[in-house]
Formats: structure tokens, sequence, C-alpha cells
């Protein structure tokens, strides 16, 4: 199941409701539009070298303006946003929905544009379009998912009417601007998914207004600033993939009643978890991965009953693991930490939406042919692998229709492999280091990966693409990419 990112979501949205303006456009009268503005936006039409999709088609000279795509006016007929987005499938523009080319600094004509969303175009490429800073009255920066570089303008706080500033997915370095602190009607700050370096600098707090702040994806380190308690209308906070180091600071509890989305993973916190983590009942989306978090998980979790995702894997977590009282898991990720569950929580068991399961090494001894969860409908992804589960998964995969993986080496599964319905959906199966029997049917060739090793299989292989480690140490398989068969 591929979900939108929050800050994409809201990305997403204001593109909606912008484009939606251009087609109630307040120009309905007029015929052409403002010389100025007809000058500025061709003048960025010459800047794109590639538009497989025709996405400026409608760019004509001496036509109507406020009526080209993605072009919204609002005051006086004159141009007041440009809003031009590319389609993502599984987190990649696809390529008839890109534009490349440089952003023109002709655009600064365009006297009353106060906002650009320039989203998932993939090829925008150049450095922080300087234009902006001819309009001081600009309001709205989404240039996302391209390809723009350089460093932030270190004058960047001089544009005191924005609202949001989205850069997220480019390639902008350097350290983050401490002059982003005098944009105090900021509500949406993302820079995440650039190669952005140094520290968060604290004037940052000046921030009262933020909503969001995306940091995400980048090189930024040492310690999370504790300078949150301010931030009293702030619901989602991404500081995903960086090097912070140190532990999760003590102003975050401030945010306590409002956050939504928390996601602190693939850094270097440690420490134990928070208790007050247990006080946010409106967590969507907590993410601690890849940390060094140690001790236990605070019981206060069991108060954590709205939360949808929760990931806690590679850790150093030890028992006992509360008992949740969630409604309707999404996502679980409790993967390589010292558990000793044994047995998959009921919570999650009965959870009738949930469709990422991964629970690889947390000591469970079940016989999976025993485990019946509500639904298997939306699952997509199960990883139950490094277990002492034995038993058979045919039953569990055989209802499942749009499963992607399913993990569970280093078990004891026994069961004959010919019995096992793979879904056409199914792009990666791992039951390596089992006790699985029978021959391997031709449909593992519509599989991207694939591992049956080291198991009790026999036969003549079907022509596939993968190599011998995928086969490796069963009793008698033969045929490419293995020995070839006895006569």
């Amino acid at each position: 199941m591929i979900s939108l990112s929050p800050s994409s979501l809201l990305s997403f949205i204001f593109l909606l409701f912008f484009t939606t303006l251009s087609l109630h456009c307040l120009s309905a009268s007029a015929a052409t539009c403002h010389p100025d503005d007809e000058a500025g936006l061709l003048a960025f039409k010459s800047g794109i070298t590639a538009d497989p999709s025709g996405m400026l088609s409608t760019w004509k000279k001496g036509t109507d303006c406020c009526k080209w795509n993605g072009i919204t006016c609002l005051v006086d007929n004159r141009v007041t946003a440009i809003s031009l987005s590319g389609q993502i499938n599984n987190g990649t523009t696809l390529i008839h929905t890109t534009l490349s080319g440089t952003i023109s600094s002709s655009l600064s004509k365009l006297k009353y544009l106060d906002g650009i969303y320039l989203l998932n175009l993939g090829n925008i490429s150049g450095s922080f379009p300087n234009f902006i800073f001819q309009l001081p009255n600009f309001k709205y920066i989404y240039i996302e998912n391209n390809k723009l570089s350089g460093q932030i303008p270190v004058n960047i706080g001089n544009l005191t009417k924005l609202e949001a500033l989205s850069l997220e997915g480019n390639f902008f370095s350097g350290r983050i601007p401490s002059s982003i602190s005098e944009l105090t009607q900021l509500t949406q700050l993302a820079l995440g998914g650039n190669r952005l370096t140094g520290t968060i600098p604290a004037s940052i707090q000046r921030l009262k207004n933020l909503t969001l702040l995306s940091f995400k994806s980048n090189q930024l380190s040492g310690e999370i600033p504790d300078f949150f308690s301010g931030f009293t209308n702030l619901r989602i906070l991404e500081l995903t993939q960086n090097k912070f180091t140190g532990k999760i600071p003590v102003s975050i509890s401030a945010l306590a009643t409002k956050l939504r989305y928390l996601e602190l993973g693939h850094n270097n916190l440690a420490g134990p978890i928070p208790d007050f983590l247990g006080k946010f009942h409106a967590l969507d989306t907590l993410d601690l991965s890849w940390n060094r978090f140690a001790g236990t998980v605070p019981k206060s979790f069991a108060n954590l009953t709205k939360i949808f995702n929760l990931d806690l894997s590679h850790n150093l977590l030890v028992d006992p693991f509360p008992e949740m009282h969630v409604k309707g898991i999404e996502s679980l990720d409790l993967s390589y930490n010292r558990f000793n569950l044994g047995k998959i929580p009921d919570w999650v068991t009965s959870s009738p939406i949930i469709y990422s399961l991964k629970l690889a090494k947390c000591g469970i001894k079940i016989k999976l042919d025993n485990w019946n969860p509500t639904q298997t409908y939306f699952y997509d992804y199960i990883d139950l692998s490094e277990n002492a589960i034995t038993g058979s998964p045919v039953k569990l995969l055989n209802r499942t229709d749009y499963l992607v993986g399913f993990y569970a080496s280093g078990n004891k599964l026994k069961f004959n492999l010919s019995s096992l319905k793979i879904p056409k959906t199914l792009k990666y199966l791992d039951i390596s280091r089992n006790l699985v029997v029978g021959n391997v049917p031709n449909a593992i060739g519509g599989l991207e990966k694939l591992n049956v090793s080291y198991n009790h299989l026999c036969g003549k292989l079907p022509a596939t693409n993968f190599s011998a480690s995928s086969f490796v140490g069963n009793d008698c398989l033969c045929g490419s990419p293995l020995p070839p068969c006895k006569v």
C-alpha cells in the first residue's frame, strides 16, 4: 500500500486548491493577460528544454494567460500563482510528466505573483530562484522533487511575508541559514531530502506558528535542540535520516496535545524512550527506528490509542513490551531489538486495517497455521524472519490478494512450496533456512527477489533470472543456475 508522506499530502492539497482557483479564474471578461505577466511566463517557458506531456502547450502568446494550464489569476486579472505538478509512482516522477530546464528570472515581471508550486517535475535545475527577492509580498514557495542545487540563500530571511517554504527533494547543500528565523509568518518549513549539513539553528525557535517542520533525509548533526516548548501549533515533526545524537529533548513533551507525526528514525539517538511520549494521545505516526534506544518501552504507550504507524525497529529495546490498546494499527515494526514476545500481540491480530507487519527476531514461537488475523486483505508486507515459528504459511498467504513481500527466513516452517498460491502482486519472497519441501513452481518467475536456499526442495528449476544463491543448500534442486539435472 503506497501512501503520501504528511508533507507531500499537504503540498498536494495546496496544489489542488490553486488548480481549482485557476479553473474559476477571475479573468473571464479579459481576452489577454497583462503584458508583463505574459512576457514573464513565456520567458519561463523558453527556459524549459523538455516538456514531454505538453504541460505548457496552452501557454501561447496573445491568448488569455489566466486560462493557461497551472496559472491562477485572483487580483485585477494579474497572475498570482504558478502551479505545475508531475505524477509520482512509487516515489519516482513518471517520465512523461517531467519538465526539464531552469526557472527564468523574468518571473520577476509578475508583480502580483505570491505563490509558486513546482512539484515532482523531476528535472528543474539551477539555484534557488532569486527573482523571488524582487517580490517582497511572496507567500508560498513549494519547489519539491526537482534538481535545484547550491546553498539556500543566507538572506532568505528577507522574505518576511512567507507563510510556507518547501524545498524538499532537491540537492541543496551547506548549512541551514540562521536568517530563516526572520520568517515568523511561516506555518510550514520543509527542507527534507537535500544535502544540508551542520546543526539546526537555535534561532528557529522563533517560528512559533509552524504546523510542519521537516528536515528529514539530510546530513544534519549534533543534538536535536531543546527548544520546542513554544511550538504550540506543531502537528508534524520529521527529523528522520540524519546524524543527530543525544537524547530526545524534554521540550518535545510540550507538543503532546496536538502532534500527529513524530519521526526521528535513522539517527544516532540514545538513552531510554521517554515516558512522556505516552501522553501524545493525538499521535498517528511514531518512528524511532534505527537508533540506539535502550531499556523497556514505557508502559504509558498503552495510552497511544490512536496510533496507526509504530516503528521501533533496530534498537536495543528489551522486554516487557506493554499491552497496547490500539483500535486499529496500520503498520508495525518491532524488528531487531531484544524482545521475546512469544506470540503476535492480540492487538495486532485483531486490527481490521493493518497492511504492514514486521516482527523479525522478536522471539515469536507460534504455529503459523493457528494464527488467524481478523483481516489479510490489506496486507502488503509481512516479515517474520529470525523467529522460532513452525507450521505452514499456505493458509495465511492464500488469503492475501495484494501481498508484495513475505519474509520468513530462519524459522522452522514446513510445507510444500508447490501448494503456495503466489499472488500476482508478490515481488519479494524469502523463506530461506526453513524445512520447506516440494518443487519450485513456475510462478516464482514473476518475482523480483527470491530466496528459497537451505531447505529440502527438489526437482528441476523453472527458467528464471535468479542467481544460484537463491537456491543453494537444498536436497536435490538442479538446472540453471545450479548444475544440470542428471539424466
